[in-house]
């Protein structure tokens, strides 16, 4: 098995295993939730992981896990810091559960070449030494199930492929079929989930609701999983698998060491940052704030759909991703709010705004006036914008130099109707170079999505800028 990347440092045990599946809508949500909750049913410590940039099945770990659901993504951080993010996000857990995302060797275009491919399940699997449990769609298929499990395991034979757990099977002879066919490979069969055990979350344009809006239901969908999870997994077998895996001698990621003393600001040093959130700005790490203290600030957190201004003292903004559009209603009538926004806007507050945030801060949104200190109109769109950029800053920004590189993420079904004749804060090259954002004063609002564990050094840039 590849050796996770480390750093000096203690080991850590860390019992953990990885959620994957051979493509997206196996189940993997499902069981990775339940995973979490049913066995902080039983009295384990647990924290949740996601691979790859998503925002949503984070919220659905939070609530089963008790802790902050974490993303683990080589893309946007690099892989040298993957075990080192586990190490600090799994610190208090007795045991960790990473759920997938798409297949287990889907991984960065262009990448295919690379076995694994990068920032795949199967490379995160690889670089935490981390059994893999594969949920498989049995519906529809019995004794093919042999050749698949078969094809997953031979592929990158030095990732262990250590169980199955088969999702929507239909009959006990299904079942019985299925577990031959796992016997046949020499594969353990963890569990069994039958087809009246699917439990639905809603969905939209752009995947699952997040569980804030989905608010008491999205507690009542995790209780389902748990429910589910505990009646037809093995969870002894489960937190066995988990304690084989051996000792991470990764260093703990630390935000003030990643931070480090010639970049922050004195605590204390007068930087409030407002730091929006609620239904309608979920998007965000759970590291971001981590950091932002980490480099003197002050984190005020607020919820525009409710409040009725910034918090008192406010000298920077920041304003996550998230779905606007499924709130614009509400954030338009909240006026207040947005002159509030505005007027901070208009004194030269540092703004760091992300995708939602860049259409809060537009004129309108589907007809919706919003903040308007971005000269810009935005509208939904049938299509889907979704993939890793490599991006080079534009302009000099309260976030990043002219020049600097970053690795970022799109993920949007709207559209800017009109654009402002001011400074763009990216470029990067697709079928042409494309050009994308807006820097304006103490503004930098993109559609861009950043990892600040990736790029900590931009934070303490931020933070500097908003001390009064």
């Amino acid at each position: 098995m590849s050796a996770s990347v480390s750093t000096a440092g203690a080991g850590s045990a860390s019992p953990r295993l990885v959620v994957a599946a051979p493509g997206s809508g196996h189940g993997k949500t499902t069981v990775a939730t339940g995973l979490l909750a049913a066995l902080r049913g039983r009295g384990t410590e647990v924290a949740g992981f996601k691979v790859g940039p998503d925002y949503i099945d984070p919220g659905y770990h939070t609530i089963a896990s008790g802790g902050p659901g974490r993303n683990l993504d080589p893309v946007l951080v690099g892989e040298r810091s993957i075990a080192p993010l586990f190490a600090h996000g799994s610190r208090t857990a007795e045991l960790s559960v990473i759920e997938g995302v798409m297949g287990l060797f889907d991984g960065r275009l262009g990448s295919a070449d690379e076995v694994p491919p990068f920032g795949s399940t199967a490379h995160v699997a690889s670089l935490l030494d981390a059994p893999v449990v594969l949920v498989v769609d049995a519906k529809g298929q019995s004794h093919s199930t042999a050749a698949l499990l078969h094809g997953f395991r031979s592929f990158h034979p030095q990732l262990q492929l250590a169980g199955v757990i088969f999702n929507r099977v239909g009959s006990q002879r299904h079942e019985q079929v299925l577990r031959e066919a796992a016997r046949a490979v020499g594969i353990r069969v963890l569990g069994v989930l039958g087809r009246a055990d699917d439990v639905q979350v809603p969905s939209r344009h752009l995947g699952l609701i997040t569980a804030a809006e989905h608010g008491p239901a999205a507690v009542r969908a995790v209780e389902s999983m748990a429910d589910v999870v505990a009646a037809g997994v093995d969870l002894d077998a489960v937190a066995a698998l988990a304690g084989t895996a051996p000792a991470l001698s990764a260093r703990p990621w630390s935000p003030d060491e990643a931070i480090g003393d010639d970049t922050g600001v004195p605590r204390g040093g007068g930087a409030r940052i407002a730091v929006a959130g609620g239904a309608a700005f979920t998007f965000g790490y759970a590291e971001h704030v981590e950091l932002l203290r980490a480099a003197g600030a002050e984190v005020l957190p607020f919820d525009p759909l409710s409040a009725e201004s910034l918090p008192a003292g406010t000298t920077g903004l920041v304003l996550p991703g998230g779905f606007p559009e499924q709130h614009v209603a509400e954030l338009s009538a909240n006026v207040g709010l947005r002159e509030h926004v505005a007027e901070l806007v208009a004194r030269g507050a540092p703004v760091h705004a992300e995708c939602a945030g860049l259409l809060y801060l537009a004129r309108s949104l589907d007809g919706y006036p919003l903040c308007g200190v971005v000269d810009v109109s935005a509208e939904m769109s049938p299509n889907l914008t979704l993939g890793y950029r490599a991006a080079v800053a534009a302009t000099d920004s309260v976030l990043f130099r002219e020049g600097q590189r970053v690795t970022g993420h799109e993920f949007h079904r709207t559209v800017l109707l009109e654009s402002e004749d001011s400074a763009p804060a990216w470029y990067w090259r697709a079928e042409k170079v494309v050009t994308e954002g807006f820097v304006s004063g103490g503004v930098h609002a993109s559609y861009l999505h950043t990892h600040p564990a990736g790029q900590p050094g931009s934070v303490a840039r931020f933070v500097r800028a908003c001390v009064p």
